[in-house]
């Protein structure tokens, strides 16, 4: 028997709710574009968030530039309108943002669904080309390789999803659907379910 029990939406214990900074930040203007690299792909970064810096600034925007740690903070001030953080928790981000740009790994894709925004995906290694390929095809988002993650390239992709309102709106459609799960729990409930019917 194979059960789909959803995802299991993770967001740091240590950290559980976004700064005082950027709360304000937040407060104060439209729904900014995140750009992320998650987990991992921080630590190969490259010029992801240079290139996201000046995609922002052609589009006109507000970001905020979630960076992993000071390695990836960009060596210029930052221009206005565009704040970094080391993290925030995606649940209580993501909502808030106009689209998300980032890796496509699972955590990342699911809480980006999850929050019915839109996102650029630049896959960068494992299961994200498939991730990205998938948030493509449910027209949720788009994507482009990371060796093409330039600031022109990105401002493009992102202006494309912020102008068709079907991403959007399919974005909110998925989101209100994934909304409702709880894999965590419905796992365990499997695997209660399981141990009862086979052992006791």
């Amino acid at each position: 028997k194979t059960v789909v029990t959803g995802f299991p939406f993770y967001d740091r214990k240590d950290e559980s709710n976004i700064s005082p900074e950027l709360e304000k930040f937040l407060d104060d203007g439209e729904p900014p574009i995140v750009f992320t690299l998650g987990s991992t792909a921080i630590f190969v970064a490259d010029d992801f968030y240079n290139e996201s810096i000046a995609a922002t600034r052609l589009l006109n925007r507000r970001a905020v530039l979630l960076i992993g740690d000071a390695r990836n903070m960009p060596k210029e001030p930052l221009p206005a309108g565009i704040v970094a953080f080391d993290y925030a928790p995606y649940g209580q981000i993501l909502p808030r943002a106009a689209a998300v740009v980032h890796q496509g790994g699972v955590g990342t894709t699911g809480q980006t669904m999850r929050a019915g925004v839109p996102a650029l995906i630049i896959p960068f290694n494992h299961d994200q080309p498939d991730n990205a390929f998938r948030i493509a095809r449910l027209g949720v988002g788009r994507t482009i390789s990371r060796m093409k993650y330039t600031a022109a390239n990105a401002a493009r992709e992102i202006d494309i999803m912020l102008t068709d309102k079907s991403y959007a709106e399919k974005a909110a459609a998925v989101g209100r659907q994934m909304q409702s799960e709880d894999g965590a729990r419905t796992a365990v409930d499997e695997i209660e379910n399981f141990i009862k019917a086979k052992f006791i």
